[in-house]
């Protein structure tokens, strides 16, 4: 987890892109869904990937 949230990008307020199974595997669902929530951030997830936007802005999908 440490990896994610210490990336340049999440640093910046930006984002920051991960596989959906090496999350589950190397910290599991629940517990980086509570740090993303710690956080303020938004997680989404689509074909495999999970994207984190490191910063507290809405997130809105335009299609």
């Amino acid at each position: 987890m440490h990896s994610v949230f210490s990336a340049r990008a999440a640093a910046e307020g930006g984002i920051v892109r991960r596989q959906s199974r090496d999350i589950d595997r190397i910290v599991g669902r629940d517990r980086f869904l509570a740090e993303v929530h710690k956080r303020g951030f938004h997680a989404v997830e689509n074909a495999g990937q999970t994207v984190i936007f490191c910063n507290n802005h809405p997130v809105r999908i335009l299609r």
